[in-house]
């Protein structure tokens, strides 16, 4: 990493690929356009940075919703396509969110996919999952969580791909960090993944995504009591709903940058 680290921070790439789901779409991010920003955004923003003006290109493929071989058959094939100098590949989490997956046999397929990618793409940069502790609902699939994460860092190793560790990075186990649908992270939880994401790649980030959040009041047993039916009706019960009619959040829906474009300071 002491050699990545020396030549990413001196500029050397010129072009990124984002692979994944909602999380790299960006979804809880909302711009002022209407469309997601998100981690994998600011990330591409730090690393332009490093160029000289207009000489950095990007690309985000995720789409929300994405199972692992549905990002594979998509994202990864044209991610290869458009050979950028970096991918970022975050698949997996839905896989291992839905009833009765294997985080082994979706760690196996992983690795496939890393493997092809690490053959024709200079840098692979993989991304673990978050420790869901604190998280309603997903608390109880904590363990298949971090038996994935396992494997990532395993696959990591194998295959030389330096690594986003999101169980780690100890902000994100604040509520400030996650949207309201505490599912996807808010745009201050993003900020703080991508500047991790420059951390491991060896940028000088203008701020530590571990620092402290503010002070914040402490709520009543109500007040919890009063966000969490609010939060059961309006993002857990639709939530539920659509995966019981076979749906997701990602039908019809497109990657918001297809093709490798220059990103403007």
């Amino acid at each position: 990493m002491a050699d990545d680290k020396e030549r990413f921070s001196n500029g050397s790439i010129g072009s990124y690929a984002a692979v994944g789901d909602s999380f790299t779409e960006g979804v809880g991010d909302p711009g002022p356009d209407g469309v997601f920003v998100g981690w994998a955004d600011r990330l591409a923003v730090l690393l332009s940075d490093q160029r000289p003006q207009d000489d950095f290109r990007y690309a985000n493929l995720a789409v929300r919703g994405r199972l692992l071989d549905q990002i594979v058959a998509e994202q990864v094939r044209r991610a290869i396509e458009l050979g950028p100098d970096l991918v970022t590949f975050c698949a997996g989490g839905n896989d291992i969110l839905r009833p009765g997956s294997d985080p082994d046999d979706v760690a196996e397929r992983y690795e496939a996919a890393v493997a092809d990618l690490r053959a024709q793409v200079g840098t692979v940069l993989l991304c673990t999952g978050f420790d869901t502790r604190g998280v309603p609902v997903l608390r109880h699939l904590r363990g298949k969580i971090a038996t994935y994460t396992a494997h990532v860092r395993a696959i990591a190793d194998r295959h030389g791909c330096p690594v986003l560790d999101l169980w780690s990075l100890r902000s994100v186990q604040d509520r400030r960090a996650w949207d309201a649908d505490r599912l996807h992270l808010s745009p201050d939880g993003h900020t703080r993944v991508a500047l991790r994401a420059g951390q491991v790649l060896g940028l000088d980030v203008p701020a530590d995504p571990d620092q402290p959040w503010p002070p914040e009041g402490q709520r009543t047993a109500a007040e919890v009591r009063r966000d969490n039916i609010h939060w059961a009706r309006e993002y857990l019960v639709p939530w539920i709903g659509r995966r019981l009619r076979g749906e997701s959040s990602g039908d019809h829906v497109e990657p918001k940058r297809p093709n490798l474009l220059p990103l403007r300071h």
